[in-house]
């Protein structure tokens, strides 16, 4: 069984306070079954943005856990705005939780790929 999107955010961010660090919900998507983007922002002004990773990484079972693939990395957060926006015309009931840390790939790093 699947965790349903709110659940999962909400447990992220949890963890990421955990950890020290702060986290944000920075748009709410659809409680059930909302695309989460996960935006992490460096100390240095730069941020990456992990995204859900696509159908053709998984094979032909359906994962029972979310898997996410680097989109952007070490970019403006510009780059990132833009790129969130085009997603919003396609899909707009998808989840942005924010990450502000001092090692991004520590949460690059350990999110399922």
């Amino acid at each position: 069984m699947r965790l349903t999107s709110e659940l999962w955010v909400k447990a992220l961010v949890r963890r990421v306070f955990g950890d020290g660090r702060f986290a944000v919900v920075e748009r709410q998507g659809s409680a059930e079954a909302g695309a989460i983007f996960i935006r992490i922002r460096g100390r240095n002004g730069l941020e990456s943005l992990l995204a859900p990773a696509p159908q053709s990484h998984f094979d032909s079972a359906k994962p029972s856990d979310r898997s996410f693939e680097l989109r952007l990395d070490c970019s403006e957060s510009a780059d990132i705005d833009a790129l969130l926006e085009r997603e919003k015309k396609f899909d707009p009931d998808f989840w942005v939780v924010e990450i502000e840390t001092d090692e991004p790939q520590h949460y690059i790093s350990i999110m399922p790929a």
